[in-house]
């Protein structure tokens, strides 16, 4: 996996890396989690988002309650092995239908993974969220994003004002008793250990019944920059790091994006990728199942050496 400069032509061609070796590919195994991006506005602009979702950014428009309808009955019809539905964005609760997308997701017997970030749009669904979690309790998971565990941090990435909102949010959704995760972030260096046992802490402080020794409870994302210098991942690399590729998000995830002014949705490869044509997979789930190319850096840095997942 020799590192190559950028300027030399990595990450082009999809079959072939720019040393001649044959590019890595990813098959689908089975299609357990489907993502649903609910738009990429967001109440924040964060420094480093992985996706650029902010107040402005409308490149994916708003999954409709009706889109999302027509993704659970292709999954009914196909019996795709849908176990659960992930909610991203931008902030999912900024849509319009998010509480009807959640409430249809659920009632069609899926698990559902949200990910906020506990602010004031999810706040202000309050009332319908709590109605939500009566009715279906522990098969709704809400991760929400602290980046880091000290103040600092977290608003260094998102912002000034914008840590304790989300420690009102938590407290709200733990008071209430729904089933909370939490993301952070690695880009400051720490150790695992060392971040571990600071978000350990904090949450004893907040009393949040979170475990931050669970990787499923507490996830570490690894950093992405598409400007780093990062291998590309071949063929040979599956043997030489002892990665399985059935164990990629391309493997088992895909997900629905409506682009800004497109007559439908579509499917992508992954959550990482929502903007890029080249990992657009057609118009339905049936369509998207055919293998991945790992052409892009992010597939190297998150994914294959970061170990990064976004499902559950």
């Amino acid at each position: 996996m020799q590192m190559i400069a950028t300027e030399s032509g990595r990450f082009l061609d999809p079959k072939v890396t720019a040393d001649g070796q044959t590019r890595a590919t990813v098959s689908p195994v089975a299609l357990t989690t489907v993502w649903l991006n609910t738009g990429t506005l967001c109440n924040l602009t964060c420094e480093n988002c992985y996706i650029e979702s902010s107040p402005k950014n409308d490149r994916l428009s708003y999954l409709t309650r009706a889109d999302v309808a027509a993704v659970l009955d292709e999954i009914r019809m196909a019996a795709l092995p849908v176990v659960e539905i992930g909610i991203t964005g931008g902030e999912p609760f900024m849509n319009p239908d998010i509480l009807d997308i959640l409430e249809d997701c659920l009632a069609d017997g899926f698990r559902v993974l949200v990910l906020t970030n506990a602010m004031r749009p999810m706040m202000k669904c309050a009332d319908g969220l709590r109605g939500i979690h009566r009715s279906y309790g522990e098969r709704l998971t809400m991760r929400v994003s602290v980046d880091h565990f000290e103040k600092k941090h977290h608003e260094e990435e998102r912002g000034r004002r914008s840590w304790q909102p989300t420690l009102d949010g938590l407290r709200w959704l733990a008071a209430e008793g729904f089933r909370v995760h939490v993301a952070g972030r690695t880009r400051w260096g720490e150790s695992e250990t060392t971040l571990r046992g600071g978000f350990a802490a904090l949450f004893e402080t907040l009393g949040l019944p979170v475990n931050a020794w669970d990787p499923s409870e507490l996830v570490l994302f690894p950093e992405m920059d598409e400007t780093a210098d990062v291998p590309e991942i071949t063929t040979a690399c599956w043997g030489i790091l002892d990665v399985n590729p059935a164990d990629m998000m391309c493997a088992s995830a895909r997900m629905v994006v409506r682009r800004k002014g497109a007559p439908a949705p579509e499917v992508v490869a992954c959550t990482l990728l929502p903007y890029s044509e080249a990992f657009s997979l057609g118009a339905t789930l049936a369509d998207s199942l055919r293998p991945v190319s790992l052409n892009h850096p992010h597939c190297a840095r998150f994914c294959v050496l970061g170990g990064g997942s976004c499902s559950t």
